[in-house]
């Protein structure tokens, strides 16, 4: 398997560990020496790890309710192509098929991210993932419940986590959780969240994975604006 095809920028810390495991990843099989030497000694995220952390995590997130559905990989099929573009997806979309017939170590996985992936990409793992979990137009308590178990395990705050998730409900009430604040915050305070979040989630943060991650980068940022502007309407001198 030729990884440079398919993945951008090839591969540095998730040619190792439990996602390189998963792959089936051997030292020399598919790299040459040098190429090796310069992958440990070098642990910049690149977009192939980025690339292949999420394709791990769709694994596990589809088996989480027990079963596969077309629906789901319909969706996911799509989603590799608008992320990736249409020869990546289908490379990645094998990868995916051969994941879903093995034991996912979610935890060990969700530490390797943590140690190795910047904050704002794990954010937008995540939101990836809620994305995927929703494609069947309903989220069952077992994918929430893992969802939940990836965001913390990536290191990401129980508020981010919860604010990414509010992302895929457009009512009053999610726009504060997308905010991170009540309902009872001040016009002040809903400022400053806003500030804070469009500066958590600016897609400029994610720009090194490439222009079609950083184009859904801009649509999750866009989610912050239009919470911003829902509560605005609902109260004044905001």
């Amino acid at each position: 398997m030729k990884l440079g095809k398919w993945i951008g920028g090839g591969l540095g810390w998730a040619f190792f560990g439990p996602i390189g495991a998963l792959f089936g990843f051997a030292i020399g099989s598919i790299l040459d020496v040098d190429a090796v030497v310069s992958v440990k000694k070098n642990y910049k995220t690149t977009r192939g790890d980025f690339t292949l952390s999420l394709i791990v995590l769709i694994a596990a997130v589809m088996k989480a309710d027990g079963k596969v559905l077309k629906v789901e990989l319909d969706y996911v099929k799509q989603f590799l192509i608008t992320n990736l573009g249409q020869d990546s997806a289908k490379d990645a979309l094998k990868m995916l098929k051969d994941l879903l017939k093995q034991d996912i170590p979610v935890y060990d996985v969700t530490q390797q991210i943590r140690q190795y992936l910047d904050y704002s990409s794990r954010l937008q793992l995540l939101h990836f993932l809620y994305g995927i979990a929703k494609a069947d137009g309903q989220v069952h308590e077992s994918e929430i419940k893992l969802i939940w178990e990836i965001g913390l395990g990536m290191g990401l705050s129980s508020q981010d986590v919860n604010s990414v998730v509010a992302m895929f409900t457009n009512n009053l009430e999610s726009a504060y959780k997308i905010l991170e604040i009540d309902s009872n915050a001040t016009n002040e305070e809903v400022k400053k969240a806003y500030r804070k979040q469009a500066q958590t989630h600016h897609p400029d943060r994610v720009s090194y994975l490439g222009e079609e991650i950083q184009k859904s980068a801009k649509e999750k940022f866009q989610k912050i604006s239009e919470a911003y502007e829902k509560i605005k309407k609902n109260r004044h001198g905001v």
